[in-house]
């Protein structure tokens, strides 16, 4: 089965759930047939979850491209770059082949906020999806020229979180 129409999602905002809500997507996706790709940008950390979930189901392929620890903004190290244009390279090239009917570039955002990959390459793998390929792409901080391309724009409000109260991440709710 292929979607007729694929669009282009943004998941984007301070709050939690961006992720999540593309998993979701996912996990929707497949139950019905279709082929999801999830590429994780800046991320390598190989205790998430929904890694050893996703093995579990057919039709959802997840790559990771990162490092275990997190970027620093300022200075990232020439690693984490190198890793981020790899990931886009990916996405290029699985977006391109139009295997799959769902694409999931998770934490793109934050890579071409922290200039880790140059906002150009991610709007012209934009421009270039095939018809029936849906594109999400997850992380806080999304450029403004994202949401004038995108389809659908969700922002995730922070209003409250537990963290802010000294409740450090949990497994198997937080990762």
């Amino acid at each position: 089965m292929k979607l007729k129409q694929g669009l282009i999602q943004v998941y984007t905002g301070d709050g939690k759930g961006k992720t999540t809500a593309a998993l979701g997507l996912a996990l929707r996706a497949a139950g019905h047939g279709l082929r999801v790709y999830i590429i994780q940008f800046m991320k390598g950390w190989p205790h998430y979850g929904e890694l050893t979930s996703l093995q579990h189901l057919p039709n959802i392929t997840l790559r990771q491209f990162g490092r275990p620890e997190f970027v620093d903004r300022d200075n990232p190290d020439p690693e984490d770059i190198r890793m981020a244009q790899e990931a886009l390279e990916h996405a290029r090239q699985i977006v391109a082949s139009g295997d799959y009917d769902v694409v999931i570039l998770d934490e793109v955002n934050v890579a071409v906020d922290y200039d880790l990959i140059r906002l150009d390459d991610v709007l012209a793998l934009m421009e270039g999806k095939p018809e029936h390929v849906e594109l999400v792409l997850t992380g806080r901080s999304a450029h403004t020229e994202l949401f004038k391309r995108a389809d659908l724009v969700t922002e995730m409000l922070a209003i409250k979180h537990p963290y802010n109260s000294g409740v450090m991440g949990r497994k198997g709710i937080e990762y």
